[in-house]
């Protein structure tokens, strides 16, 4: 269930992230509620995940995939320019995580 609640802490920052874009500087009040909100709810989702997951895994695995997915949220949606250098750089985040998962893995 820890898994579970990783996954929806990262969805809900993910969601807050991409909010942060929407609200324009705090300027339009609904995007700005949800900023607050999924936040919110992310630390609480992480805090139970990390009850049982490691922290060291759990807060990598968290940043990491949120920062992976709002940089597609950001290519995909709000057109942001991609480059090689960006995708190389978000591809080495993901093996970073991946390494940091294995490692733990590797030393139980």
């Amino acid at each position: 269930m820890a898994w579970v609640y990783l996954l929806l802490a990262i969805l809900f920052e993910v969601t807050g992230t991409a909010s942060m874009k929407l609200a324009d500087g705090f300027q339009n009040l609904v995007p700005t509620v949800v900023i607050f909100v999924c936040y919110g709810i992310s630390i609480a989702f992480l805090t139970m995940a990390v009850r049982t997951i490691d922290i060291s895994v759990a807060y990598a695995i968290w940043s990491a995939v949120g920062v992976v997915l709002i940089s597609a949220i950001g290519f995909v949606w709000f057109k942001e320019p991609v480059s090689a250098w960006k995708l190389v750089s978000i591809g080495i985040i993901i093996v970073g995580v991946v390494s940091l998962q294995l490692s733990d893995r590797a030393v139980s």
